[in-house]
């Protein structure tokens, strides 16, 4: 899943001046965006008072829906560029296309990475016949500029390490977590994590104090660091910590997001990332004019066109100028 926004803002994310360097408790809300026909997601990155959480740069969160009537995701061949997409599911089946030939079946509990680097196109949609339910949550992850151009490719596991604590499951999605490697590939110090919480548990999570993060609810009711987090909304945890009390009222599921922050200034439009004004502009240009993203084989239907782009130049240390920029 990918930003469809017709009319995306163009945002400058990264750099050392949005991190707390301090443990905190800043609740984030989603800001609701319709996705194809039939799906809505809830947008927790970029949002109005959080760029990102070390490398993680967009999260969205989705379902669960009813989608046994509804043709479910349709997300048509669309590019990206300077990042990777985590593919996470609760519920349901997302059926993955990319121009370097993948075609991989998503389910719940495995780990679909791609690596756009220099440029991929994909697209995703919910298979025929598809499950009812659809539950789960599309991530980016900004890859660091010696990394930005590397070859395009897509990962799938389907069996990742666990953590476990009496009423804690914790799958290591990408990145480390208590010494658990996920085999996905990284490209900075990060982690990202499934939690499942039995109902009464009462735990504590270790953390990197060097890492910032943020913890994602999935399901269910949780107190994390004693901040009851309802569904669909994102607490963001700042840095400095080396434990995390949690706390489950029913079953829940719980995301753990992290890294060390990300110290690059990025641009970031539609579905690319780059350094410059200029970057994803060539991005766009690329894309309208069929070269550098490839081509998607056997969608039913044809490829996303981009959106305009606003005509904006990023100034030093994150400064802009003109209008329709997300400071």
């Amino acid at each position: 899943m990918s930003n469809l926004d017709r009319q995306p803002a163009l945002s400058a994310c990264g750099g050392r001046g949005f991190v707390v360097a301090e443990p905190v408790r800043e609740l984030l809300s989603p800001r609701t965006v319709k996705l194809g026909e039939s799906t809505e997601v809830r947008r927790l990155l970029p949002n109005l008072g959080r760029r990102m959480v070390g490398a993680w740069c967009f999260v969205d969160h989705y379902g669960p829906d009813d989608i046994a009537d509804e043709p479910g995701m349709q997300v048509a061949p669309h590019p990206h560029s300077g990042l990777q997409t985590v593919s996470w599911l609760h519920e349901g089946e997302v059926l993955h296309r990319d121009s370097v030939g993948s075609l991989e079946t998503i389910r719940p509990g495995e780990l679909g990475l791609m690596t756009s680097g220099r440029g991929i196109s994909h697209s995703e949609e919910s298979p025929r016949p598809h499950a009812r339910f659809l539950h789960g949550a599309q991530l980016w992850v900004a890859l660091p500029d010696a990394h930005r151009n590397v070859e395009p490719h897509f990962q799938h596991h389907a069996d990742l390490p666990r953590v476990t604590a009496p009423g804690l499951t914790a799958t290591v999605i990408l990145g480390t977590l208590d010494a658990a490697t996920s085999p996905g590939t990284a490209y900075t110090p990060i982690v990202g994590a499934d939690l499942a919480l039995a109902a009464g548990t009462q735990t504590r999570l270790p953390l990197d104090p060097d890492f910032e993060y943020a913890v994602l609810s999935m399901s269910g009711e949780a107190h994390v660091d004693g901040v009851p987090v309802l569904p669909g909304s994102m607490l963001y945890l700042g840095c400095g910590r080396t434990e995390l009390p949690l706390r489950a009222a029913s079953d829940a599921g719980l995301m753990l997001l992290g890294g060390e922050p990300f110290e690059e200034e990025i641009v970031m439009f539609w579905n690319w990332i780059g350094r410059s004004h200029e970057d994803v502009a060539q991005a766009r240009e690329d894309w309208m004019n069929g070269t550098r993203f490839g081509e998607v084989k056997g969608y039913d239907g044809p490829p996303l066109p981009a959106p305009a782009l606003p005509p904006i130049r990023l100034q030093p240390r994150g400064r802009v100028r003109g209008t329709g920029l997300m400071p």
